[in-house]
């Protein structure tokens, strides 16, 4: 009988966006501030989907093809035109999406995503769902998981909740406390001018809200294209 003593432990690796083209095995995308955080808030506001794409014109496409399709999502910080929200999970909160199909393009997050062609299965994660992701992939009893900070190489936001998650995974969940804070100090540092950026700060109090959601969120090809659907809670 398998046993939890006897099954093999679990190999955590970590890759970033330059090398993340050849993971393999289960790979978990990072993005804190805020890709990830905003999807969060998006499916808790009732959206149904999220489609992730990596440019502005495949995302302008597709809400071209259907009129039902909301696009978010943001390069350089900011809504390009056309785009029905920016990257910000504070909008999102309560925003009239539910129901709806989303499609997202970022500069970080969702290009971690589609560079990870070779990784199955795979899962978003940010802090707001940083429990239930946990859950979902202790449930799938993987051999590998790699954790794929997206953010720049300079900022600590993304690796802070890989650590995070790497704890919790191997079985040493930490006091969350530090590494909530390594994300509002990199935020600090990376954004000196918080009036730079609308609802920076508002999305930071949100972005370091741990667990907000009981639900992961679960990346699955679906043809050409990757789709993201939120996964009901998976207890321990």
């Amino acid at each position: 009988m398998d046993t939890p003593a006897s099954r093999r432990p679990v190999e955590i690796r970590h890759a970033a966006l330059d090398d993340c083209g050849e993971v393999t095995g289960l790979a978990v995308i990072i993005d804190v501030v805020r890709a990830f955080t905003t999807a969060a808030y998006a499916f808790g506001a009732g959206a149904q989907s999220i489609t992730l794409v990596s440019g502005v014109d495949e995302a302008l496409q597709l809400k071209a093809a259907d009129p039902d399709v909301l696009v978010m999502g943001e390069v350089g910080g900011m809504p390009p035109p056309g785009f029905d929200f920016g990257n910000s999970p504070t909008r999102l909160e309560h925003a009239p999406v539910a129901g709806r199909r989303l499609v997202q393009r970022t500069g970080a997050g969702t290009q971690g995503a589609v560079r990870c062609h070779r990784a199955e299965p795979m899962f978003t994660a940010s802090f707001a769902v940083a429990g239930a992701t946990v859950r979902a992939i202790q449930a799938l009893e993987p051999r590998t998981i790699t954790l794929v900070a997206t953010g720049h190489t300079w900022g600590d936001e993304d690796r802070a909740c890989a650590d995070y998650l790497e704890q919790h995974l191997m079985g040493t969940p930490p006091d969350p406390g530090p590494y909530l804070e390594r994300v509002r100090t990199a935020v600090a540092i990376r954004h000196h001018d918080p009036e730079a950026y609308d609802t920076l700060g508002d999305d930071l109090d949100r972005c370091t809200r741990l667990d907000a959601f009981d639900f992961a969120m679960r990346v699955r090809r679906e043809g050409d294209r990757l789709v993201m659907r939120k996964e009901s809670r998976v207890e321990s």
